[in-house]
């Protein structure tokens, strides 16, 4: 597994894929913060605070981390690698696993140059440090849990099909429907009597909360449930192909 887990890794950093999505991502969230003008502007908003990030990059996420995960299967089936891929000593959930991890890890090198934004609003703020440091590890985690279940999606979503672009299509709209889908279905009147129970089935809501800074268990249950039920799922596709 460790092999594999490697391989894909080399895979993304021996392309132009694993550079580009960690520059479009920096760069976008770069833009937003500090050079468009308006409330997202950090120096235009006045406060010492980073919210702009946590605003901006679940839905800069939602288009990039489909675009990494999408060749994860669909690259094999394509090529005909597949069945090789299958022959080694690894058990189905350990090549998932192992494609699930790679693509995790490229989402953390995309994140961690993100702390030069906190340590400049910090140095920023009057007095220095004057910044909500419970509340922005609490959106680091958060934001690294969200982009965690788009990588299971886009892993479940490429191991669909040989096409890439399709791929890519189902794991954003997948994506999109978890992440803001349930706040706009419970708002619609005939599902007002149980409006919370369906917002707790979205990303969101658990985002929010975690951005608050307190890490609650129920969040972070509802996190490891949703990936586990993708890397399912990917396993039950994979299994289809013995049926």
């Amino acid at each position: 597994m460790l092999a594999l887990f490697r391989k894909e890794i080399n895979v993304f950093f021996s392309t132009p894929t694993g550079y580009i999505v960690i520059t479009v991502f920096l760069v976008a969230n770069s833009l937003f913060m500090w050079i468009f003008p308006g409330e997202l502007n950090v120096i235009d908003n006045g406060y010492a605070s980073i919210d702009t990030l946590f605003i901006i990059a679940p839905w800069v996420f939602l288009f990039l981390v489909p675009a990494v995960t999408m060749r994860s299967f669909a690259d094999e089936k394509k090529s005909g690698t597949m069945e090789l891929l299958f022959t080694r000593p690894l058990s189905d959930l350990q090549i998932i696993l192992a494609k699930f991890f790679a693509g995790l890890i490229l989402v953390l090198f995309a994140l961690i140059p993100c702390l030069v934004y906190f340590f400049s609003v910090y140095l920023l703020g009057n007095p220095v440090g004057n910044i909500d440091t419970g509340g922005t590890w609490g959106s680091f985690i958060g934001l690294f849990f969200l982009a965690a279940i788009y990588v299971s999606i886009g892993v479940f979503s490429s191991s669909l099909t040989d096409n890439q672009v399709i791929a890519f299509i189902v794991a954003v709209l997948i994506s999109f429907i978890l992440y803001i889908g349930f706040d706009y279905i419970s708002s619609i009147a005939i599902f007002r009597s149980m409006d919370q129970f369906i917002l707790t089935m979205g990303i969101n809501e658990h985002y929010t909360s975690i951005s608050r800074g307190v890490l609650d268990s129920r969040d972070i249950v509802y996190y490891v449930l949703v990936i586990s039920l993708f890397v399912l799922l990917t396993k039950i596709v994979i299994q289809s192909r013995k049926w």
